[in-house]
């Protein structure tokens, strides 16, 4: 492998050295448009710069033009107004893709002479929201970056070989950065230059290289389903995830479809990277890294990622063995306090994630009259299943029960909310006051919206039934089943929406009822209006076979 090192990659122009495909950009390109770019900052005096880029072969660009210039770069995390007036003192220009800002192309400069990068000198700031939601600043020295995508190399570089780098990730983030763009411009390693949101995306372009790789989120691995050409994607040669932990469940099917298990990545923008680990509990600490733990159990971190000397204090828990690997026991700054109690929020999600029908868990206050615990839920496809035969009561009680075994009863959840998936954000992340947000929210009463279609004038709907649907209350206690009533209300509303329909209902015809939808279903809603009888047509189907059908009679209101 033509390995160079980060602080060398303007120094030797390699025309042959494919940098991305479609378009097409070599290394040589790469080095003039960076020393182009870095003569105009210099010519205007520019010394700090914040780049926001949608393309990643833009991102590289700018940031080696910026070091070659001596300017220090900022990553904002987004380009929204808060973002930009909480930055905009501690830069001299921004360089995005929105029409008022600087662009490249404004930089026609003649270049530059080659040089190498000064690893002291060169400097990064990423932005991070921090435990707290108030965005974080984290300085970084090209050193540092340095030492660990050498790092990766060591590590996983025989087995990428040539394989291009796809990603479900953002590059203005630490992983995406070093994963999907600092680490294979080193190691002439093709990258795609966008980020690929939707498993379907990655298939495709996956399917355009003869070998490659995946940077993904959890957020991303847990929705690849059947539907995607398993055997096909099956010649990936690593699958990179970060950005929050990835459920076991879907680690297991990774492995089922791939043969492999994916390769999980632990860090955050304050510590670089800690550690990784593939089918195994225990995280395995990078080469250089150097774990211990302060009086509460907290995990300290000294590596080469980090300045030298300082030990970067985590709020993670952890217990390590004595080969040095390491669990995570859940964030000392999820504690809560009910009565005069402390109760460890993380230590109960992991207990409740031990239960087999929990596929995700998350905790929270519920502050409504006496504050109590309350759990967000992910089932698993065994839960789902013990919903479904069993009951929501029999669900919650059975691991109320579970949880007894780990704590008080004071800390047994008693509001709970089964969720399809739970919202993360772009981050991986899911903020406490979200969680305890949507704690205090009502239950559902409508369909998740998967997908909508319309086809000359009738319309079909992709809908999502939620596992916590309100309407199973009672219909029926041990075996909940939407009822009729609803599925009617349903296509009248959605018809409503989409269509120009009268307003007063008059009557239904042909009902029909044919097979059960249940908690957490995907079902396909049609809809047809026939203006000359004035009539709503509806069908529910599940993949094999129409649920319910009908005929909805509606009227004009006179006066």
């Amino acid at each position: 492998m033509n390995w160079i090192k980060l602080e060398h990659l303007l120094l030797k122009a390699q025309p042959e050295r494919v940098v991305t495909a479609d378009p097409v950009l070599n290394h040589a390109h790469l080095c003039a448009q960076a020393l182009s770019l870095a003569a105009g900052l210099k010519e205007q005096g520019v010394q700090r710069v914040a780049v926001h880029f949608e393309d990643a072969a833009d991102l590289a660009i700018a940031l080696l033009g910026a070091w070659r210039a001596g300017v220090s770069v900022l990553l904002p995390a987004d380009l929204q107004p808060q973002t930009r007036q909480r930055w905009s003192s501690d830069v001299d220009l921004w360089l995005t893709d929105l029409a008022d800002d600087g662009h490249l192309t404004d930089y026609q400069h003649p270049p530059m002479p080659p040089a190498e990068l000064d690893l002291d000198l060169c400097r990064l700031s990423v932005c991070t929201s921090g435990s707290s939601g108030e965005p974080k600043r984290i300085e970084k020295t090209l050193r540092q970056l340095a030492n660990e995508v050498q790092a990766l190399e060591a590590l996983w570089g025989e087995d990428l070989g040539e394989a291009c780098i796809i990603s479900s990730v953002a590059t203005q983030h630490i992983y995406g950065l070093l994963f999907r763009v600092l680490w294979p411009l080193c190691a002439a390693r093709p990258f795609v230059r966008t980020q690929l949101a939707f498993p379907e995306d990655l298939q495709r372009a996956s399917r355009e290289q003869g070998t490659f790789a995946w940077v993904a989120s959890p957020a991303l691995l847990k929705r690849m389903g059947d539907n995607l050409d398993w055997p096909a994607l099956s010649a990936v040669r690593r699958v990179f995830s970060s950005g929050g932990a990835l459920p076991a469940e879907a680690a297991q099917r990774l492995h089922q479809r791939l043969q492999q298990w994916p390769t999980e990545i632990l860090g955050s923008s304050e510590t670089g990277g800690i550690a990784w680990r593939q089918a195994d509990d225990l995280w395995r600490p990078f080469t250089g890294v150097e774990l211990s733990q302060d009086s509460d159990g907290a995990l300290l971190v000294a590596s080469p990622y980090l300045p030298p000397g300082h030990t970067e204090h985590t709020a993670d828990a952890a217990r390590i063995a004595a080969d040095g690997r390491f669990e995570l026991l859940g964030r000392l700054d999820r504690i809560v306090k009910l009565e005069e109690k402390r109760i460890s929020l993380p230590m109960l999600e992991h207990a409740l994630m031990a239960h087999g029908w929990v596929a995700e868990a998350r905790l929270g206050v519920v502050q409504e009259n006496r504050a109590s615990l309350g759990a967000l839920l992910v089932l698993s496809e065994s839960g789902l299943h013990a919903l479904r035969n069993q009951g929501r009561r029999t669900l919650t009680e059975a691991l109320r029960q579970h949880l007894s075994q780990h704590c008080e009863t004071l800390a047994l959840p008693r509001r709970w909310r089964l969720l399809r998936q739970l919202p993360l954000n772009a981050q991986g992340k899911l903020p406490q006051a979200q969680v305890e947000a949507l704690l205090l929210a009502p239950r559902p009463k409508t369909p998740e919206v998967l997908e909508q279609v319309e086809v000359e004038g009738e319309w079909s709907l992709q809908l999502a039934v939620p596992p916590d649907l309100a309407f199973f209350s009672g219909h029926f206690p041990q075996t909940p089943v939407l009822p009729g009533v609803v599925q009617v209300d349903w296509a009248l509303s959605f018809g409503q929406q989409l269509m120009n329909l009268p307003e007063k209902f008059a009557g239904m015809e042909v009902l029909k009822f044919q097979q059960l939808v249940r908690p957490g279903d995907e079902v396909q809603l049609h809809l047809r209006f026939d203006p000359v009888r004035s009539k709503l047509y509806f069908a529910y189907r599940n993949e094999t076979a129409t649920c319910s059908s009908g005929r909805i009679l509606l009227e004009a209101n006179v006066g």
